[in-house]
């Protein structure tokens, strides 16, 4: 039988020398194997389990129950929060309302490279937005993320060395394993009706999109924030405003007739 991943965290109530030794030993004599342990929070940590079947963690989650000095907050198969959050040592801050839009301030770049990442690995049509303030880091985590996926990266329209604006691709370019890259200020603000041709084919494609400034995308396309598998916000500091004043201001060529690429 294929052995089976289960992710578990605790807090822990009662701190004393000892105690993760005791739970390891507990996981031995169940014959469940650690994977990854690290601390996941102030207070609680984290394990990746390798268990040969259910049983073993129906009889692992009894016995804890019964301990007094942790309270098990989780205990089921891991999802993609959760193993970062064994990698990292803390967990990705995601918005209480819309629970597809994660935070990450700009010291947690690691980290969202590595998120980013994990996504970009999956099969098939994802469609991911990312909101910011200019040289916070966006394109540069997208193209990082990429080279981690082993996805290759097209611009489709950007402004990262000069502006991009992109009306076709050639044949090899159209491939799903590619990963397609537009700023919706650039797209929405300067493109021709050629550029959006070519977006509403690349949106077609099963393959990973990823929109920097999608509210300025939407506001002038058809297609809204639902469509949107997973929303990025990042900035310089927790408290920081994401205003599109700002950004549209510092979107470079955006009022230039040269120093650009369109074709």
């Amino acid at each position: 039988m294929e052995r089976k991943e289960w992710y578990l965290e605790y807090e822990i109530q009662k701190n004393r020398p000892g105690l993760l030794g005791d739970i390891s030993s507990l996981l031995g004599m169940l014959s469940i194997n650690i994977v990854t342990i690290n601390g996941v929070d102030e207070g609680r940590r984290g394990m990746l389990l390798l268990a040969n079947n259910e049983e073993q963690i129906m009889r692992l989650e009894s016995i804890l129950q019964t301990m007094d000095t942790i309270n098990v907050t989780k205990l089921r198969e891991p999802k993609l929060r959760d193993r970062l959050a064994v990698r990292h040592g803390r967990y990705i801050q995601r918005d209480a309302d819309d629970k597809k839009t994660f935070r990450f301030v700009r010291d947690e770049l690691g980290l969202l490279v590595d998120f980013l990442a994990e996504l970009f690995k999956q099969e098939g049509h994802k469609l991911v937005g990312i909101r910011g303030m200019p040289r916070v880091g966006k394109t540069e985590s997208i193209v990082a993320s990429s080279v981690c996926a082993n996805k290759k990266w097209l611009f489709v329209s950007s402004t990262l060395l000069k502006q991009t604006i992109r009306s076709k691709l050639i044949e090899d370019e159209y491939s799903a394993e590619n990963l397609f890259i537009i700023d919706g200020i650039v797209s929405t603000r300067r493109a021709s009706e050629k550029h959006w041709q070519l977006v509403r084919e690349i949106m077609r494609l099963p393959a990973v999109k990823v929109i920097e400034h999608p509210d300025v995308f939407v506001q002038n396309s058809e297609y809204s924030l639902e469509d949107f598998d997973y929303i990025i916000e990042l900035r310089n500091d927790p408290d920081e405003e994401i205003t599109y004043e700002l950004v549209e201001q510092n979107n470079l060529f955006q009022n230039s007739d040269f120093g650009g690429f369109d074709f």
